[in-house]
């Protein structure tokens, strides 16, 4: 029998037991820090486009027939084009949404719509674009690492990871990357990943028909991935339009939030409504503001495992701050005896003190330390770990933030199993 996650119970909260430590003197922020300030985009300002032709303006509606019979005069004749299973001249409303991708990455200008549909269409076939998913490419390696499709954020967009820091390793470069044959083999297989969250879009008005990106920039070889990076971007641009909803970069070196800061008022506020710019030690925090925690994966400060996924939808997980200065413990209670708890615990970017004890409820038993206090480094994974009580009481969990002044975010949830002698 299971226990659902439910709130934090009634958090204690601590004080520090030493006075507060003095406040810093005010300072005057640094030109690279005031830029970086002003390049952290922190809210979900990116409102996704309709496709219900109802709510498009006469020049769009006007802009989309034209493109179908641009389309019909020349490309498509016998009205037999498809793209990703979907005949683009079959009068549905997933065509309708396809063909306004395109329209609105060229600002809705009918001729250059219909040239980089053109181009599309040719590279796909020749490509074999349609076929890749199902291909053996030889990247075990890579997957879930490199570039991966991993669960969904608040609003049901498919969500991918991608990360490239492992290309710092000379030989793992050279494997991957060391001639032209094996460059394009990663192509191949960089859009396989994007085809098959593709294929978990609805294409239909008021479903989700975009991804979610994440890039983490750590450790990114920046320079020995320049031609890699520029071919994966240029296929991407050109051939799927409108297709990431946003693009979230965690772990961001200073230097990259110096150039975006300059760059961005280039930018078309539509552009940037999609970016999101988060600086090393700040991933959880950035990520839940988009991801439910269970969706999150581990190494970025959530509680998704590889393996999740393959045992259904993620148990919910109940989320909760730690102010700086403050302890938190979170109490389970209702815990028979004989009866097996198992939970995930993790706060984003840790540096703080954890623990985990039971405590009975019958007078004069002793509390058991499940877990000793211990001090959790920032890239430490989320905890996970099981107890089976002899007696019923209750279990708490301890987070101790005492010892610094920054707020943090975090994540619990639990499953209590009865004895099954009960």
């Amino acid at each position: 029998m299971e226990k659902a996650p439910s709130p934090v119970s009634l958090p204690e909260k601590t004080p520090p037991q030493d006075p507060p430590e003095a406040s810093p003197k005010p300072y005057k922020k640094s030109f690279v820090t005031t830029l970086m300030e002003a390049a952290t985009l922190r809210s979900p300002s990116f409102k996704e486009d309709t496709y219900f032709i109802s709510h498009l303006k006469s020049s769009e509606k006007k802009g989309l027939q034209e493109l179908k019979d641009k389309l019909m005069a020349s490309v498509c004749p016998e009205g037999d084009c498809t793209m990703w299973g979907i005949p683009l001249l079959g009068g549905d409303e997933k065509a309708d949404v396809i063909l306004l991708k395109f329209l609105r990455a060229r600002d809705f200008r009918v001729s250059d719509a219909f040239h980089m549909l053109e181009k599309c269409l040719a590279w796909r076939k020749e490509f074999k674009a349609d076929n890749v998913t199902e291909e053996d490419l030889g990247f075990k390696e890579l997957e879930g690492v490199v570039a991966y499709m991993h669960g969904y954020d608040r609003e049901g967009h498919p969500v991918c990871y991608n990360a490239y820091g492992v290309f710092r390793d000379k030989d793992m470069y050279e494997r991957i990357f060391g001639d032209e044959e094996k460059l394009k083999k990663f192509l191949r297989w960089r859009v396989q990943v994007l085809e098959r969250g593709i294929n978990l879009l609805h294409f239909k008005p008021g479903g989700i028909n975009s991804i979610i990106q994440v890039t983490d920039l750590k450790d990114m070889p920046k320079r020995e991935l320049r031609v890699a990076s520029n071919q994966i971007l240029s296929l991407f641009q050109d051939n799927y339009p409108e297709m990431v909803a946003r693009k979230i970069f965690i772990n961001v070196p200073w230097y990259f939030s110096v150039l975006y800061s300059m760059f961005s008022p280039f930018l078309t506020q539509r552009t940037k409504s999609k970016f999101v710019i988060s600086r090393e030690g700040n991933a959880a925090e950035t990520l839940y503001k988009f991801i439910r925690p269970e969706d999150v994966p581990v190494q970025y400060g959530g509680l998704s495992r590889p393996n999740d996924l393959q045992n259904g939808p993620p148990k919910p997980a109940s989320e909760f701050t730690v102010k700086g200065g403050e302890k938190v413990n979170i109490q389970i209670e209702g815990i028979e005896a004989g009866a097996t708890i198992t939970w995930d615990l993790v706060v984003g970017g840790w540096d703080l003190e954890y623990s985990a004890e039971f405590v009975p409820n019958a007078e004069g038993s002793y509390t058991i330390a499940v877990e000793k206090p211990r001090k959790m480094s920032p890239s430490e994974e989320a905890i996970h770990n099981s107890f089976t009580s002899r007696e019923a009481g209750k279990m708490v969990l301890s987070v101790d933030n005492t010892a610094s002044r920054r707020k943090k975010v975090a994540a619990y949830r639990y499953i209590v199993r009865k004895s099954a002698l009960v």
